[in-house]
């Protein structure tokens, strides 16, 4: 995509990476260039240097915390409510009510970009919550028979796995309805590029397992914008994915921002019979900053000349400009190839359909029938694929196929009389009725009656729900084979659309143009139902395959 004339938000544009970003975007003229950060003072400073050097670049701000709700849906609320509030917000299904409260749905809704370009670093987010240590703690208060909420809380606040989800989840609604177009993200090894004997772990372990988080977490998000790239109206999706250090913002002398970093001095004195991490009388606080010479790497944090030399040093992590990252980003938004783009990589690595199993696919379903005819039986649905509705449409074409024959004869036939032919079937042959509610589908007449077995699926866990009207109309559309009168008239026209498609093409193409024919639906041969199943995911629901 063309950057110039677009509007483009920056995510994490204060950082290190993200002003480099920033600014090779600047020199394709964007719309607008919408910088976020964590905080509102942040963005604020980043627009404020680069309207320096871009005068005319029309520049604005956004900031919070990507990662929570946004702050008018949590106002007011007490802190135990409020996390609560937040822990449940990333293990709940989420509805469309809920995704309305998440920060990064509202930002993409309120600012429409054309463009996002994600600096911010979300496995360092997500996985720097050491659920081991969290987990051990727990662990040992279970053995001692009184595990504490404290513990527990501990342990759900530093769940990986559904933080990413629910991210990526908000994000790709977002980016749908903002209708944003490209979706460039700045990724990260977890290791700068380095292998599992990484020395730099700050623990015991080595590697530690926290860092094997980060990598695990930066590995799953990749692979959830993999698929993110492999949906029909999603964005363009491209990964660029550092494996060395990043360097530099700035060198300079003047004092160390690091935490517990402080100028003492002290004398010798004997080792102690006990000893103690912290000891306040062990050495004196000098009153003066601890104040040397250091490079600012960003997010990595400021290193001493000789840490800097260490970690860059050859077959060391060594290091890659911020520079470098971002032309390479804006180069692959703009869809040229860099072969930097861990997605397009994954794409072209990705082992997908054959040519063999297609072949192969022909003698598996016709071994299968002969089977069936064998032995008396159809083969619909085991409730295998999930969710349950993807057995209902399979078990509702299959009692089509068996009390009308073809796609056709549907698509010709009232709905009354398609209704009065499903009813005598599940009445006069049971054992129609039986497949599909054996399976955990109950089967609903027209008449209000139903048929179930001693499970059903849908809904889930109910203990004494009651049945009102809506909650009946959720329960045939998600998972009941419904034979009333109005869904026989949505199969029929089902069947229309589907006739009027194939009968729509010329009676002399044989190109490969078209898959879905005459020869494909095989025009007055019996309805087959794994076909027609196919059509509705594919066709009306949208669910089909981008890339093969």
């Amino acid at each position: 995509m063309d950057v110039q004339g677009r509007k483009v938000l920056v995510l994490g544009g204060y950082g290190l990476v993200g002003m480099a970003v920033c600014r090779e975007l600047l020199e394709r003229r964007p719309r607008e260039l919408q910088i976020h950060s964590l905080r509102r003072d942040e963005a604020e400073a980043a627009v404020a240097e680069l309207a320096a050097e871009s005068p005319g670049a029309v520049l604005s701000v956004a900031e919070g915390n990507i990662f929570d709700l946004h702050p008018e849906a949590t106002g007011g609320l007490d802190p135990q409510v409020l996390h609560r509030v937040r822990r449940r917000s990333q293990i709940a299904p989420l509805d469309d009510p809920q995704i309305g409260s998440f920060l990064l749905y509202r930002l993409l809704l309120e600012t429409r970009p054309d463009i996002v370009v994600d600096c911010v670093n979300t496995a360092t987010g997500i996985a720097y919550r050491n659920v081991f240590q969290a987990a051990e703690t727990l662990t040992r208060e279970m053995e001692a028979g009184a595990p504490s909420r404290e513990s527990v809380d501990a342990v759900l606040e530093a769940l990986y796995v559904p933080r990413l989800i629910r991210h990526v989840q908000v994000m790709y609604r977002g980016l749908e309805e903002a209708g944003t177009r490209v979706y460039v993200k700045i990724g990260t090894t977890g290791t700068g590029g380095m292998g599992l004997n990484i020395p730099y772990t700050h623990s015991e372990e080595r590697p530690s397992r926290q860092l094997m988080s980060k990598s695990a977490l930066a590995g799953a998000h990749s692979m959830l914008l993999f698929l993110l790239g492999r949906t029909p109206g999603g964005p363009q999706v491209k990964e660029i994915k550092p494996a060395a250090a990043i360097g530099w913002k700035r060198i300079a002398y003047g004092p160390l921002k690091r935490p517990n970093l402080e100028r003492v001095t002290a004398d010798p004195r004997p080792v102690p019979e006990r000893f103690s991490s912290f000891d306040p009388t062990a050495a004196r606080l000098l009153d003066e900053p601890y104040e040397n010479v250091f490079i600012d790497t960003g997010e990595n944090g400021q290193f001493a000349l000789e840490e800097f030399a260490t970690v860059t040093s050859e077959e060391q992590m060594e290091f890659v400009t911020p520079e470098e990252i971002a032309r390479y980003a804006v180069l692959e938004l703009e869809g040229r190839s860099t072969g930097y783009d861990i997605i397009g990589a994954l794409d072209g690595a990705a082992l997908g359909p054959t040519y063999r199993a297609g072949v192969m696919r022909h003698h598996a379903l016709a071994r299968m029938s002969e089977l069936e005819e064998r032995h008396g039986v159809h083969s619909v649905a085991f409730e295998m694929l999930g969710p349950p509705r993807v057995s209902k449409l399979l078990f509702e074409a299959h009692l089509l196929r068996q009390a009308l024959g073809t796609l056709k004869a549907v698509a010709d036939t009232g709905a009354e009389e398609i209704r009065d032919r499903l009813d005598r079937l599940v009445r006069e042959h049971p054992r129609e009725a039986s497949d599909v509610i054996s399976v955990g589908l109950p089967v609903l007449l027209d008449s209000g009656e139903l048929i179930r077995g001693r499970r059903v699926l849908v809904p889930g866990d109910a203990d004494d729900v009651a049945v009102t009207p809506e909650a009946l109309e959720s329960w045939a559309a998600d998972g009941w084979v419904d034979l009333r009168l109005s869904n026989c008239e949505r199969w029929r026209q089902r069947c229309r659309r589907i006739r009027d498609d194939y009968e729509a093409i010329p009676a002399g193409e044989s190109s490969s143009r078209f898959v879905r024919d005459r020869r494909f639906w095989a025009d007055g041969a019996s309805l087959q139902p794994g076909k027609v199943v196919g059509w509705i995911l594919s066709v009306e629901e949208g669910g089909t395959r981008l890339k093969r």
